[in-house]
């Protein structure tokens, strides 16, 4: 990125994100994912979050119904909302937090879109083949599209990632959505990206087109960067969440508390009596300690806990935790 801004590189670029950078994503999506991609199936955004709302505006049609599997990250049904469709909720099996049957009884006639997140946050569960086949099958059979969020695929703790756009007859049903803040810690670069098929990659284009134009032209250059260059640090990085996220297990189950499946992202979504809202807002005003309520991720009876601090400070917040349980 330096480099980049030696060079001048701070003037437009293409709408859907500069050459170097289409193929680098392409290549990957290819070899890691085993989606096959060309440079022409790729957009670049603001961010995750910004390719998921280009992603709704541009298969969405007013009053078109969006299936969001819940817990849910809190920015779906918004940009589900902005684009005109109609989000409609469906909750994981409460133990396993996979997909079962039940999913089939929340596809109408006006059901366009299947909104997936794995791994998932706030739950850090990730979907397996099975949940993913059901999902893909519903698809077929009803003429849908997948959204599907992998923006936590790197960091899996004794699972493996699995990308729904590579199953049989999903390749142009997927848009599969990922970016740069998660494996690369580069949250504030705002890069995000989308692949699918090129009549909905180009729908997305003229809603970039018209909206942020492309991103920061001297960032695209530093997600070249991280594409290309050495990998070792995800893993350093996965493996030190993994530390963080065992010492954080442990301490729940000493306290009694149950959890969702931990075996994605940085999260520990933990069971709680009573009101989630005020369960948080205890801990906030009594221990000093910042968990977001289940209610905000549409499931109610649950906290989020974010591993993503150092272990002194977690610590700490494990014990602040236990004195005000």
């Amino acid at each position: 990125c330096i480099d980049a801004l030696r060079r001048g590189e701070t003037h437009y670029a293409p709408g859907k994100g500069i050459p170097e950078l289409l193929k680098a994503i392409a290549e990957k999506i290819e070899q890691e994912n085993k989606i096959p991609c060309t440079p022409d199936q790729v957009i670049v955004g603001c961010g995750a979050k910004d390719s998921i709302y280009e992603a709704c505006e541009a298969v969405l049609s007013p009053g078109d119904e969006t299936i969001i599997l819940d817990p849910s990250w809190v920015s779906y049904e918004p940009c589900v909302q902005i684009a005109g469709g109609v989000p409609v909720h469906h909750p994981l099996h409460q133990d396993t937090f996979q997909v079962d049957d039940s999913l089939l009884e929340k596809v109408t006639k006006k059901t366009r879109m299947i909104i997936v997140n794995t791994p998932s946050n706030p739950s850090g569960a990730i979907l397996n083949h099975e949940s993913l086949q059901l999902v893909a099958d519903i698809c077929q059979d009803h003429d849908l599209i997948v959204l599907s969020d992998e923006i936590y695929e790197k960091l899996i703790y004794g699972k493996i990632h699995t990308s729904i756009g590579a199953f049989p007859g999903m390749e142009d049903r997927t848009i599969t959505v990922n970016g740069f803040s998660k494996a690369y810690a580069m949250t504030g670069w705002r890069l995000g990206y989308a692949v699918a098929s090129k009549e909905i990659i180009g729908n997305m284009n003229k809603v970039q087109q018209h909206t942020i134009s492309h991103p920061t032209t001297f960032a695209m250059y530093g997600g070249v960067a991280a594409l290309k260059g050495p990998q070792e640090c995800i893993e350093e990085m996965r493996a030190e969440f993994e530390r963080r996220r065992a010492f954080v297990l442990k301490s729940m189950d000493e306290m009694g508390l149950s959890y969702a499946p931990a075996d994605g992202a940085f999260y520990a979504y933990v069971k709680v009596d009573g009101d989630d809202a005020e369960v948080a807002n205890r801990w906030l005003e009594q221990g000093h300690v910042a968990v977001t309520h289940g209610s905000a991720f549409n499931h109610p009876g649950w906290v989020r806990l974010s591993y993503a601090a150092s272990m002194d400070r977690l610590q700490e917040a494990m014990s602040r935790i236990s004195a005000v349980l």
